[in-house]
């Protein structure tokens, strides 16, 4: 490999890997989905299978422009949030002049991207053309205010550079605190329907900017990147958007009892607003994580966060999350 050129992020969600290699049914708390999905009907018609999909999406974009009542022309979509973050970069970092600056523990992909465009990263948000906001933040699960949100954007207005706001957990969390509604030359926002909707298999991301900057991510994005029955989950899905709330009642329960729960075993949990926590045990976790997968159990070490002493679990059903202590309460004896 090239010196200096950046390595693949480490990611969660590593349950299909695992289940192939031990061949048993495993628990993945490193995937943080949807625990309590809108259940609906639906289907990809066969004959959608030998055609093109529409690859400027109106349909598709016209359902998402209803639903959160925003232009079409003000919406793109993508094959997961994770190609919109690339593409963006792509646009808006492409070469080595371009800075960017992210926040410290977050998401990894924001920087990779960033990196891949040529950007520079830089400690100041003042001095960067990009700053990277995971609004609730991964791994922590912290929540920033729509307020606090719209003042950092002001900010970003008063020296003319650019806010990219990752909503992704925010369906699940308090959608009174995004800013979806606000239309502004200085902000980019994605969403993520597939965490929402507990179908990662799925890969499906949508965002929305204004018209100079969607277009461009527009033609930036591979043609056809959002497949058919991606197509036809999203089409469908859009209509249940408001079924989230029942979600998000019963998530906010269920983290609770967990917290409580894993304080219990003597473990730290920082405050969470989203549908996983950040645990904090005090010790290198990497031999915690191995001794769990011996438990047909998955949770992210948080070493590659920075935080070497930190795991994040998901939200899961009670039996799930039973299951999670019981396997904790074995290696931690």
């Amino acid at each position: 490999m090239e010196i200096g050129f950046p390595k693949r992020e480490v990611h969660g969600g590593t349950g299909k890997r695992q289940r192939e290699k031990s061949q048993k049914k495993v628990l993945d708390f490193s995937a943080s989905t949807n625990p309590f999905p809108p259940v609906f009907d639906w289907q990809c018609d066969p004959v959608f299978l030998a055609h093109y999909p529409d690859d400027y999406y109106y349909e598709l974009k016209e359902r998402i422009s209803g639903t959160f009542h925003r232009k079409s022309e003000e919406i793109c979509v993508g094959n997961g949030s994770i190609e919109l973050i690339r593409v963006f970069c792509s646009v808006m970092l492409r070469g080595n002049k371009k800075k960017f600056f992210t926040e410290s523990p977050t998401f990894g992909e924001y920087e990779l991207s960033a990196r891949l465009a040529g950007a520079k990263k830089v400690k100041n948000s003042q001095k960067a053309d990009v700053s990277f906001i995971c609004n609730p933040n991964n791994p922590t699960g912290s929540i920033r205010k729509k307020s606090e949100m719209k003042s950092l954007l002001e900010g970003m207005e008063s020296i003319g550079a650019l806010l990219f706001c990752d909503e992704a957990f925010i369906e699940l969390s308090d959608p009174e605190q995004s800013l979806v509604d606000c239309d502004d030359p200085y902000l980019f926002l994605i969403h993520s329907l597939t965490k929402s909707f507990a179908v990662p298999g799925i890969r499906f991301g949508y965002g929305f900017g204004n018209t100079d900057l969607i277009e461009k991510i527009e033609t930036t994005r591979p043609p056809w990147s959002v497949n058919a029955f991606a197509e036809a989950f999203a089409m469908e899905a859009l209509k249940h958007m408001d079924e989230l709330a029942i979600s998000r009642t019963a998530i906010a329960q269920e983290r609770e009892w967990l917290t409580v729960q894993l304080d219990g075993l003597s473990l730290r949990c920082k405050p969470s607003s989203a549908n996983f926590i950040l645990v904090e045990c005090g010790w290198n976790v990497e031999p915690l994580c191995k001794a769990l997968v011996h438990h047909d159990i998955i949770v992210r070490d948080c070493t590659s966060f920075g935080l070497p002493t930190c795991i994040r679990v998901a939200v899961r059903t009670r039996q799930e999350n039973k299951g999670l202590l019981e396997a904790l309460s074995a290696c931690l004896r």
